[in-house]
């Protein structure tokens, strides 16, 4: 059980600033009048303290507070372009940032939980005692901001007055990492006040990228203080380990969820969009899946996209599931984005009319961005976070895997802007589950009972992407949120036990796995192709929306029930216009039994230690009915053969 506000407060305690009238006293001697008047506007005095104590410690020239006007969002945007944070494109509002060559993703092996003695967290993640942070903090954020402008903001983490709504303060010298936050935040300036007094909490973040020198990268840390609410980011620039707001905060969001809501909350890693059906319904589906497993090719195939990476959760009084995305933009990985795959997004990056964040891709003479998989001709020379590119350079690919586009979802030519704004949320239908498997699941398989569906969550394997510093393998990767929940994943499993068996919630959602990875090797074909291809998602995510709305029926088997040929066929020529043969249907979605159980043994495995016995249940129950399936119609079962 995690206790909040335990321990030394590190920031106030480097800052040394403890008193309000000590933190006016502070504003007054180094803020200029204007500056000091818009600070008047927030009242909140653990707020003012906090911002207090982040400038008596970082030591910053000059403070800018951003009040989310035109006028702030234009000056932010314009700094970063002078100080060289961000150069300018070809096409009018769009521009670059390159981060270090050794600052492109996550940096997992230098990134801590600070915790309390005692204190309990995943064992997939790293910790260190708060005494040791605390020193290590004070030595190299002391002074970091001398000669710099500290920018700080007020967001909100989902609509303003959303019941799951949380704000939080940025505090930062990056222009780009305040440029970011305007593109992927709502900005809370007026309602900050209000909005801490109705949830009863705020998140803090402090960043400076330092020297923003290669040889400094070492220093780098990303410190998430998780009983106080405030993380802390130094010697680095990607906007994953720096504009905590996202990840950093997506992880106290959770813990939040699990220790403060248990039952009636959740903070989850998935996007959110809406299926139009039959008639012009819209099915709103939440969907999770690790980084770089489609995730925001998925969100993106809805006639309503909400958003692509972050959903916070409650139950509603009406017994529904309600959802917010807490972000108002896109902070996506651009490689294999292209026409084919993702007109809508395409169009944002191609032409003008959105404001957009390329980062870590390459650009060429003309100042146009390229990135690999972009679908056309390949460049014959440019520069990207490498230096100097042309075709013959080895070792180096055109652009970074983990190279990103940020912008705001509203530019996106299907996404529903008044839905994403709306404080009630979202009533979700759907809940999926992906991750990267070539030789096990099907495409589709839907969850008998709440429980089993959460048995699909806990039980995603994916391999590692490029948004993870030096990882590599196949993870697993629970609920896709095992990189961001800090508290030990027992309790998250039990969280989500408790929260889709809640019996306050009476209208429940399907939940389904979703898998697109599938190869012809594994399925007894030639190459090593998939079997599917990206605008299959379209199908997918029909049948589910039908399925759910009780259009079609489905084939039961052991792990939950799986499409009918004759819908699939429909669908595919209906939607993309494709052909659907059978027995490419009947290689995508023949049980390989000796496959699943062993991914059953697999889990039953990793969750050995202190997991609900309800999730031992299901896999138990599953495993049997494999077996006994196997004994009468053997390894490899047809779905003709179930029908």
């Amino acid at each position: 059980m995690l206790e909040f506000k335990q321990g030394v407060d590190i920031l106030s305690a480097i800052g040394g600033i403890t008193t309000i009238g000590e933190a006016k006293k502070l504003f007054e001697q180094r803020l200029e009048p204007e500056h000091l008047q818009r600070l008047a506007t927030i009242t909140n005095e653990d707020a003012l303290l906090k911002i207090a104590n982040a400038m008596a410690m970082c030591a910053p020239d000059r403070v800018y507070i951003h009040t989310g006007s035109a006028e702030d969002r234009d000056y932010v945007r314009r700094m970063s372009l002078e100080k060289g944070e961000e150069r300018p494109l070809s096409i009018p509002g769009h521009t670059l940032h390159f981060d270090l060559p050794e600052d492109q993703g996550r940096m997992v092996d230098q990134t801590f939980y600070i915790v309390n003695p005692d204190e309990k967290v995943s064992s997939l993640a790293k910790k260190e005692a708060r005494e040791v942070s605390h020193a290590y903090i004070k030595e190299h954020m002391g002074g970091i901001m001398r000669g710099k402008t500290m920018y700080v903001g007020f967001y909100s983490r989902g609509p303003v007055g959303a019941k799951a709504s949380i704000p939080a303060i940025e505090i930062s010298s990056s222009t780009y990492v305040m440029h970011s936050a305007e593109l992927l935040y709502r900005n809370c300036y007026t309602d900050f006040n209000a909005e801490v007094a109705r949830r009863g909490e705020f998140f803090t973040n402090v960043h400076s990228e330092g020297t923003n020198r290669s040889e400094d990268v070492p220093k780098a840390r990303i410190y998430m203080d998780r009983s106080w609410q405030t993380t802390f980011s130094f010697f680095c620039t990607y906007a994953g380990n720096t504009l905590l707001m996202k990840k950093g905060n997506h992880r106290f969001a959770s813990d939040s969820a699990m220790y403060k809501y248990n039952g009636t909350e959740l903070s989850e890693h998935m996007f959110i969009t809406g299926m139009t059906g039959p008639g012009g319904r819209v099915t709103y589906f939440a969907g999770a899946a690790p980084s770089g497993c489609g995730k925001t090719t998925t969100a993106m195939v809805g006639s309503n996209f909400i958003g692509d990476d972050l959903a916070q959760m409650w139950i509603e009084a009406d017994g529904t599931l309600r959802a917010v995305n807490p972000e108002i933009g896109i902070f996506g990985i651009i490689e294999d984005v292209n026409q084919e795959g993702d007109p809508y997004l395409m169009k944002c990056l191609r032409q003008p009319g959105a404001e957009v964040i390329f980062s870590n891709v390459l650009v060429d003479p003309q100042g146009k961005p390229r990135w690999t998989g972009d679908g056309e001709p390949l460049p014959e020379q440019g520069t990207n976070f490498q230096g100097a590119w042309t075709p013959a350079t080895t070792g180096v690919p055109m652009s970074h895997p983990n190279s990103r586009c940020t912008l705001k979802a509203e530019t996106v030519g299907n996404h529903n802007k008044k839905v994403n704004a709306d404080p009630s949320g979202i009533v979700i239908e759907v809940i999926t589950y992906s991750g990267r498997d070539s030789n096990t699941m099907p495409p589709i398989w839907v969850a008998r009972t709440m429980d089993a569906g959460v048995a699909i969550g806990a039980s995603i394997v994916s391999k590692a992407t490029a948004a993870e510093i030096g990882a590599s393998g196949v993870n697993r990767q629970p609920w896709a949120n095992t990189p961001f929940v800090a508290g030990p994943l027992t309790d998250y499993l039990e969280a989500q036990l408790n929260f889709y068996g809640n019996p306050k919630m009476t209208r429940k959602p399907i939940m389904a796995g979703l898998n697109y990875f599938l190869t012809h090797e594994a399925r007894g074909g030639s190459g090593k192709g998939l079997l599917g291809e990206k605008r299959d998602v379209h199908v997918w995510l029909g049948w589910l929306e039908l399925f759910t709305n009780r259009d079609v029926e489905a084939i039961e088997t052991p792990i939950g029930m799986i499409p009918k040929y004759e819908d699939l066929r429909r669908l595919f020529a209906s939607k993309i216009n494709k052909e659907y043969p059978e027995s490419l249907y009947t290689m995508q979605f023949s049980l390989y039994i000796d496959n699943i159980v062993a991914r059953i043994d697999l889990q039953e495995a990793a969750w050995s230690k202190g997991a609900s016995p309800r999730l031992f249940a299901i896999y138990k129950e599953q495993k049997a009915a494999l077996l006994a399936l196997k004994a009468a119609k053997g390894g490899i079962v047809a779905p003709q053969e179930l029908a």
